[in-house]
């Protein structure tokens, strides 16, 4: 979390760094529409630059990993760019479209302005010009789409399928506003380094948004397989799969994830791979937790012998650290990186120590059995905690358990508030924040 706050605060502030070398909010003389100006300039620049770097975070640029610290983390930070160019495009639109409302009920004067002669322009500032007008209509429409969808889009009850629909078309919206932002940006700031940056931003993002179009985002890393067997657990609503892959799989680490399609019309679903990398078969296994509409149906909808697609893999959640001892805690679906994390330590020779917190509502005898065998086989500490029979786990529970805790990176996956709530005990009682490593599994 913590890169992603430093990225987003650090691309505002240089942003408007750049703009303020280009001009400034306090003009002479200061009134209501000289500050209107400059205003909707900044507004619309800041606003644009946040929607074109949402929109190359959805073609999920590998090389962006390591420095924002997985993908999980990337879209989080494209839903706050969301958010920030939704804020940002209402003020740009209300000082912009507002004002002249307010001309028109008689609470603001019209201002006098000075005709400009075609004489005193060159030729690029009369063509900007002559598209002024078609570019504020269309740009007034590209908003009210945008912040529509984008709207929708924060909407959890909000159907995935048709939210992954809907959200496609941002990028017509979106390339819309590119043409907008182009016409109507001051004259002035092609003379600035504010203009430069801002034109590679919405290039760098139209070309982004072509990619999502065309379908063509994650092509490289698409791999076709087949779905070799199910197995489905009532009891814990969950569907566990097998994938037989085709070449091109690079291989992957546990704890990361994939986007898996069935070929069915369907968007790809993120699903974490729950099973450890070996070249000699092939073969990944995904288990899938009944959540919405569309995994509810799943274990109904897939037959074996299916086509699949899966692109990856993605992700930094590796448990990749200098502790001397780590603690895991999986509660629910999340404890599918950590089987497939004991999968690959019994293929290595790692002996660290490692307590690994299961929490579920529901004890399904099978699926427990399995993870208590490859837990007694690596050597990991297994905590089975039932939460409709003991209560929920408590950050006291996991000190008492591991009395070595202050010494050991604590890795979870699943509820975002449960995660807040342990990750904020830990630290208050001395664990490095360094030291704790969440999956922020959620695509929207």
């Amino acid at each position: 979390m913590k890169n992603i706050k430093l990225a987003l605060l650090a691309f505002c502030i240089i942003l408007t760094g750049l703009w303020l070398l280009a001009d400034s909010f306090f003009p002479e003389p200061f009134t209501y529409f000289a500050f209107r100006t400059p205003f909707v300039q900044y507004t619309g620049i800041l606003g644009m630059g946040m929607m074109s770097l949402a929109m190359i975070l959805a073609v999920r640029p590998l090389w962006l990993e390591p420095w924002l610290n997985g993908l999980d983390k990337m879209y989080r930070l494209h839903k706050w760019l969301g958010i920030g160019g939704l804020v940002l495009s209402v003020l740009h639109w209300w000082w912009g479209q507002g004002s002249k409302w307010m001309v028109g009920w008689g609470w603001l004067d019209k201002p006098d302005r000075k005709p400009l002669s075609g004489d005193t322009l060159d030729w690029l500032a009369q063509l900007l010009r002559s598209q002024r007008g078609l570019a504020e209509t269309l740009g007034e429409w590209a908003f009210y789409v945008s912040a529509l969808l984008i709207i929708l889009a924060l909407i959890k009850s909000f159907p995935y399928h048709w939210f992954k629909f809907t959200h496609k078309y941002l990028a017509i919206a979106y390339l819309i506003l590119v043409y907008h932002s182009i016409i109507l940006m001051q004259y002035d700031y092609w003379n600035q380094p504010i203009a430069w940056i801002s034109l590679a931003l919405i290039l760098y993002g139209a070309v982004a948004a072509i990619l999502i179009l065309t379908g063509r985002m994650g092509i490289k890393r698409k791999v076709s397989g087949t779905l070799r067997s199910m197995e489905y657990y009532p009891a814990l609503a969950t569907l566990e799969g097998n994938i037989q892959l085709n070449d091109g799989w690079p291989g992957h680490h546990p704890g990361q994830f994939a986007f898996v399609s069935d070929h069915t019309g369907e968007a790809a679903h993120p699903y974490t791979i729950a099973s450890a990398w070996d070249p000699d078969t092939s073969c990944l296994r995904f288990a899938v937790k009944e959540l919405g509409d569309w995994t509810g149906q799943l274990h109904k909808r897939l037959n074996i012998g299916m086509d699949v697609t899966i692109e990856g893999p993605y992700g930094c959640f590796d448990f990749n650290d200098s502790c001397p001892r780590q603690i895991w805690v999986g509660a629910g679906i999340g404890i599918t990186p950590f089987i497939a994390k004991l999968e690959a330590r019994a293929q290595s020779q790692d002996v660290r120590p490692v307590d690994l917190f299961h929490v579920t509502a529901v004890y399904d005898e099978k699926a427990m059995s399995r993870l208590k065998a490859i837990a007694d086989a690596t050597g990991v500490r297994l905590h089975i905690r039932v939460t409709t029979e003991q209560g929920r786990l408590t950050p006291e529970q996991i000190r008492a358990a591991v009395p070595e805790w202050q010494h050991a990176s604590l890795w979870f996956c699943g509820p975002s508030a449960f995660s807040q709530k342990l990750r904020d005990d830990l630290i208050r009682h001395g664990l490095q924040p360094e030291h704790y490593h969440q999956e922020l599994f959620e695509m929207r």
